[in-house]
């Protein structure tokens, strides 16, 4: 019996992955609703709650666009790494930088709100560079594996962060002993709302000037081609170490320019529990939309409407469990669309019968 394996199809189109990957949500979604529904809950009257909390009113719609902003932002720094086949698992603890960098001018120097937002923003991206350096010199010029120095760097943002928030930075004139004072400059919250700030339209800006310059821009041909081929890129002239260390550093910008703008727009304090783990969800994204800008918008704002949407029925009395295990759910089903879209079963044919040798010649006698 002919053993079925996988094959990699050659020619998958944008369409045909992004149809995969909803059907994987779909499916997800219908199987949660299955198991819910085993378990004596209705899954249909979930299903509208949630969605009434995201999508229902105003205020559903801004809470929801505020999860997305540093979801998306994570989101943007993991892929533009992700064009030279770079992984940056470290965005989270880039975001925690640039939140800390942040904090320090925006506790410190007193100016206008506007200067004092600018010179934060600086601080968070350069924050955010300096903590990618090393694994980005270590990746270009001595191949060092890029997975495990960002990822270990991580946790060390994190419990750098814990240290001031609770140490040298903590707010001692409130009953608030696990954060800092407020920041004396706030992003200003977009026009008719409350909740919502103008920091949500910054992905939003980033993903459109990444999408022109990887299609049109020679930088971006040369980041494509480094990705597809290294040794091909430097037979080309390109300058491949430069460019990796380039797109690093621009990853890690992006990830602390998200910490500031998290810090500035919702959090106002900083504390050793700024993230809602939005480096790992933001990597996530980026992972299963792939080198689509669209799809990774689309994707960021579809896992900020379930966190909400979870976080909405926790308040109704769901257990913070199954909302995770719903989440894990529907990533593993976009994960499994993702593979079914790149690859197929194939049965190898039966061998058929051999061919039956050929028949003597015998040389006929002279007469």
């Amino acid at each position: 019996m002919a053993a079925i394996r996988f094959e990699r199809r050659l020619d998958v189109s944008t369409r045909q992955a992004a149809l995969a990957r909803v059907g994987g949500a779909v499916a997800a979604l219908l199987l949660a609703g299955l198991l819910l529904l085993l378990t004596g809950r209705n899954p249909f009257s979930l299903l509208a709650d949630g969605i009434s909390a995201t999508v229902g009113d105003r205020q559903g719609i801004d809470e929801t666009l505020v999860i997305a902003t540093p979801i998306l932002m994570n989101a943007l720094a993991v892929a533009i790494a992700l064009r030279l086949k770079v992984w940056n698992i470290g965005s989270e603890g880039q975001f925690f930088m640039g939140a800390w960098a942040a904090a320090g001018v925006g506790l410190y120097l007193d100016l206008p709100a506007a200067l004092l937002l600018v010179l934060m923003a600086l601080a968070g991206m350069a924050a955010g560079a300096v903590w990618i350096l090393v694994p980005a010199l270590s990746r270009a010029y001595w191949n060092v594996n890029e997975i495990i120095t960002t990822l270990l760097l991580n946790f060390v943002a994190i419990q750098w962060v814990f240290w001031f928030s609770l140490g040298q930075w903590r707010d001692t004139k409130t009953a608030v002993v696990q954060s800092t004072p407020e920041v004396n400059a706030t992003l200003p919250d977009f026009p008719g709302s409350n909740t919502l700030h103008i920091g949500f339209l910054v992905p939003i800006v980033i993903a459109v000037i990444m999408f022109l310059v990887f299609r049109y821009s020679r930088w971006g041909y040369e980041v494509d081609m480094i990705g597809g081929n290294p040794r091909a890129a430097a037979f080309a002239g390109i300058p491949v170490k430069r460019r990796i260390v380039t797109v690093m550093l621009l990853s890690g910008a992006i990830a602390g320019l998200s910490g500031m703008i998290h810090l500035a727009g919702a959090a106002i304090r900083l504390n050793g529990s700024i993230s809602n783990n939005y480096g790992l969800s933001g990597f996530i994204v980026a992972a299963l939309a792939g080198n689509s800008i669209v799809g990774l918008v689309v994707g960021g704002l579809f896992i900020a409407a379930m966190l909400h949407a979870g976080v909405a029925l926790q308040s109704e009395g769901f257990s913070v469990f199954i909302v995770a295990g719903v989440y894990g759910l529907v990533l593993a089903g976009i994960g499994l669309g993702e593979v079914a879209a790149r690859f197929r079963l194939v049965r190898p044919a039966p061998a058929g019968p051999a061919p039956a040798a050929p028949a003597p010649v015998v040389a006929a006698e002279a007469p």
